[in-house]
């Protein structure tokens, strides 16, 4: 069986008109410097990761992001979704006793 044709022969669209992308890489601009960002499917994930956001498990299978500075590699850190696009709203942990003043 032939594949079906959803074009008549003269209206098929050309392939330059297409976007293909060619990578599910991204270049981010933060205030650390450039980052590199993949966006990892779930079914390309097939180990367990630490988010250094929440310090919590990234399960297998899971969607989530890696980054790393430009040109240091081995600075790559795989982070949920949400951890990574609320990384620069998180503030330093600041522990206090029961009885300290909040300010």
């Amino acid at each position: 069986m032939s594949p079906r044709k959803n074009y008549p022969k003269n209206k098929r669209p050309k392939s330059d008109d297409r976007d293909i992308a060619t990578s599910n890489q991204t270049i981010e601009e933060h205030a650390e410097g450039s980052y590199v960002v993949r966006k990892i499917t779930g079914s390309t994930s097939n180990k367990p990761y630490r988010c250094p956001g929440c310090d919590q498990m990234i399960p297998m299978a899971t969607p989530h992001t890696v980054a790393w500075l430009e040109g240091d590699e081995e600075g790559r850190r795989h982070w949920h979704n949400a951890c990574w696009a609320k990384r620069s709203n998180r503030k330093p942990r600041t522990e206090r006793t029961r009885n300290a003043p909040r300010y």
